[in-house]
């Protein structure tokens, strides 16, 4: 991607990072969109190669790269993610999945040593990931993938290869964020509620070019005040009785039913990260995601965009409106001479220089 960047409209933008705003004479060029499109292709397929040799499964790199990676926290809500591909999957065994995008799903991220809860998470993701990828209805339509040992290094191979970001944080408790921003930068469309940076990313890509779904932090807050009772949602929400029924009688823990019954009750007891109070809303933002990637001209315009209006979130520009605003500190000129004392180097030896 960042070849076909310098190709396009120069290398000054590796310095310069508000200088990606050129591409924006690109949106509408049907060619170019097609090269966007084919590159977003070709790196899809080297995480391909990496998924298969560290967990067997065969992924399509031309599906849909669904991508949650982040410390796992009930707050950042992996778990809501993970009750949308159950209800995905639930979709296709009743043959009701006309119109779904096939999707690789792709989860990543480490708990807390003692953090018993998110260490049931991941262990609720694999077991998902178990059923799914082993079922034949599924082949074609959507597989899950959990990246074990996450980390920067691994991040490197994910952010350039995903198509949407999942950033469906409980609004009001994510301070910012920067893996959104790698995301956007890297031509990734965001799912994502009103939270941290997320809101900045709305206003520069545009409306149109997010997927929002749920509660406000105003609207958090209410529920809260209003004594929130998430039992009384299930029956009225479609989807989510059947989707917690099946957990429910171990289909995703080999017929146990005991294992993930902590987080059911913890789901339909409190629910203190008001992941069922956002369900319905998740899934329906979810089809829009499904049906806006069937037009992949939309879609790599809309990708373009994400990555034409990533400039605000330079570190530079950050740190220059801090000297301004903040610090009221003034530019000035620096000069620095260093000297480098001769030394061989593989049989030569470097010249003086300043």
């Amino acid at each position: 991607l960042s070849a076909l960047l310098d190709e396009t409209i120069g290398s000054g933008w590796v310095r310069n990072l508000s200088e990606l705003h050129q591409l924006e004479r690109y949106a509408d060029d049907a060619g170019f969109l097609e090269r966007w499109g084919a590159t977003k292709l070709s790196v899809k397929r080297h995480l391909t190669h990496y998924i298969h040799r560290h967990t067997g499964v065969l992924v399509d790199p031309a599906s849909m790269f669904d991508v949650q990676v982040k410390r796992i926290h009930e707050y950042k809500r992996q778990h809501l993610n993970a009750l949308q591909v159950i209800a995905q999957y639930l979709r296709i065994k009743n043959g009701l999945a006309d119109g779904m995008a096939p999707r690789t799903v792709i989860f990543g991220g480490k708990a807390a040593p003692g953090y018993a809860m998110a260490k049931l998470i991941i262990r609720f993701i694999n077991g998902i990931a178990d059923v799914v990828n082993a079922d034949p209805d599924m082949d074609g339509r959507l597989r899950v993938i959990f990246l074990a040992d996450y980390n920067v290094k691994l991040g490197e191979r994910v952010y350039p290869a995903a198509d949407l970001s999942e950033q469906i944080s409980t609004a009001g408790l994510e301070a910012s964020g920067t893996g959104n921003m790698k995301f956007m930068m890297n031509g990734a469309l965001t799912i994502g509620t009103l939270d941290g940076a997320n809101v900045e990313i709305r206003e520069q890509v545009g409306d149109e070019n997010f997927f929002l779904f749920g509660h406000t932090t105003e609207g958090i807050a209410a529920l809260r005040e209003g004594g929130y009772r998430p039992w009384e949602l299930i029956a009225s929400t479609p989807e989510l009785p059947e989707v917690l029924k099946l957990i429910e009688h171990g289909h995703f823990s080999n017929g146990d039913t005991e294992l993930f019954r902590p987080l059911l009750a913890n789901l339909t007891g409190r629910d203190p990260f008001f992941v069922l109070a956002d369900f319905a809303a998740y899934l329906q933002a979810q089809d829009t995601v499904s049906s806006t990637w069937s037009d992949r001209s939309r879609w790599n315009r809309m990708s373009l965009l994400n990555t034409a209006r990533s400039g605000l979130f330079s570190s530079d520009r950050s740190i220059q409106e801090y000297a301004k605003r903040i610090w009221r500190a003034e530019e000035f000129p620096v000069t620095i001479t260093c000297e480098i004392d001769e030394a061989p180097v593989k049989g030569r030896r470097l010249p003086a220089t300043q």
